[in-house]
């Protein structure tokens, strides 16, 4: 009888994660649909209407305003802030803050009007966003209870990542590693899996969208020398990651303090810096998302330097308050890197692209298992051994570095970095500069 009523209880709440994983990922899946194709439009008419990127300061006025008086909700007597992005998402897995329901159709629309002015980002920002925001709008809705709330929304953010990038096995994953170093939520691998199989599913299959395409035209045979480049280059894409991330939070910080929080300033400020790099530079290769050069990348030469420009761009974009992702501005560095430095490492250009695209992501990130299964998915599986070790090497190199300074640290990395447990990418960095 006993045995009976175990069984009852598993099947029933089996059932429960399934149906949740399959509503969240019809709902999420059609909302990031909408975001990459008009993310796609409004990034076509960009590229044809060069002069919108002046207009990038008051573009930033409008966003600034947008958050300042309808991004902040207080919740349990505290401010939550939807410019947070990220890492309010993850902050509401490990039950720190609330997600305001708001946060998608903002975050929605920031995105648009960044990419449509020329400021560099991504768009899995805003799908993740998404995501936690309707996972957040179901807990409210049918009054869940703590430990299902946060699964509830890591399957959100699958459904997002998944959909996004045509990914369902990484964006399964994604949602279970994204918010800890050293510890994934395996508690959470049902719905996360049904959500993000359930996102592609509706994002390709029922509403037609087409995803890029990167294809590696040669993988170098397996030898001790190749594998010995590969660590090399995984150990430059990793530093290549955490250049980025100190450049991007630095800058945010430095905004912050200078305008005191007012967003309006600050983005205002960010435009006028993009408009006035890009005229420097004399291109706009550098501005929006960027796909074009990031194809190019794998078949051809790009500008040696594309690297630096873009993660210059993107870090001054997204630390002066816009908003968007950094997944695809991540790929576009790798990549370019990696096209650079073929000349070095005499390798095919199309597998250094490849390699750096997902060596800095996964720096980036600091989700080892994410970007191995995202390489799986994305090149069809060639280049299985370099890529796992390129993924563990970049890992480890980039240290406790990251886009999101609220991932918690269950482990550290290695032995070779002095962290406390349960400590947060923040608070690393803040102790690094006592």
């Amino acid at each position: 009888m006993v045995i009976k009523r175990k069984y009852k209880n598993f099947f029933s709440i089996l059932c429960k994660w399934v149906i949740s994983g399959l509503i969240i990922g019809i709902v999420v899946g059609s909302a990031t649909t909408f975001l990459l194709e008009i993310n796609d439009y409004l990034g076509s008419v960009r590229e044809k209407s060069g002069w919108l990127i002046g207009l990038l300061p008051l573009g930033g006025i409008i966003l600034g305003y947008i958050y300042m008086n309808y991004g902040k909700v207080y919740f349990n007597n505290t401010l939550n802030d939807t410019a947070e992005q990220n890492n309010l998402v993850i902050n509401s897995v490990h039950g720190n803050k609330k997600i305001p329901i708001r946060m998608g159709p903002i975050v929605y629309f920031g995105t648009f009007l960044t990419v449509f002015l020329g400021g560099s980002t991504g768009r899995e920002g805003a799908a993740v966003q998404m995501g936690g925001s309707v996972a957040e709008a179901g807990n409210r809705l049918f009054k869940v209870n703590l430990l299902d709330t946060k699964i509830y929304i890591m399957s959100g953010i699958s459904a997002g990542f998944g959909a996004a990038f045509g990914a369902p096995i990484t964006g399964a994953v994604f949602g279970m590693e994204m918010t800890a170093l050293g510890k994934i939520k395996f508690e959470a691998f049902v719905p996360c899996l049904v959500a993000s199989f359930v996102g592609h599913f509706m994002t390709t299959a029922v509403w037609g969208h087409k995803h890029e395409e990167f294809i590696i035209q040669n993988v170098p045979e397996l030898s001790f020398i190749t594998f010995t480049k590969v660590i090399i280059l995984a150990v430059i894409f990793s530093l290549l990651s955490v250049l980025y991330c100190q450049l991007r939070h630095g800058i945010q910080t430095l905004s912050e303090k200078l305008f005191k929080k007012n967003h309006m300033k600050r983005a205002f400020v960010g435009g006028i810096i993009i408009v006035l790099f890009t005229l420097i530079i004399g291109s706009q290769d550098y501005n929006g998302r960027g796909l074009q050069m990031l194809e190019q990348s794998f078949t051809g030469d790009v500008p040696p330097f594309a690297f630096l420009a873009k993660l210059v761009f993107t870090a001054v974009t997204l630390g002066t308050g816009f908003v968007g992702g950094e997944a695809i501005p991540l790929f576009f560095m790798g990549a370019t890197l990696g096209n650079t430095l073929h000349i070095f490492f005499d390798l095919p250009i199309s597998f250094l692209a490849a390699l750096g695209l997902v060596a800095v992501f996964c720096g980036g990130a600091n989700t080892p298992i994410t970007a191995f299964l995202l390489a799986m998915e994305m090149f069809d599986g060639e280049g299985l051994e370099y890529f796992f070790i390129a993924c563990l090497v970049s890992f480890i190199f980039s240290g406790h570095h990251g886009l999101w300074p609220s991932q918690q640290i269950y482990e550290p990395k290695s032995r070779l970095y002095s962290i406390t447990n349960a400590a947060t990418i923040e608070n690393v960095e803040r102790k690094k500069k006592l």
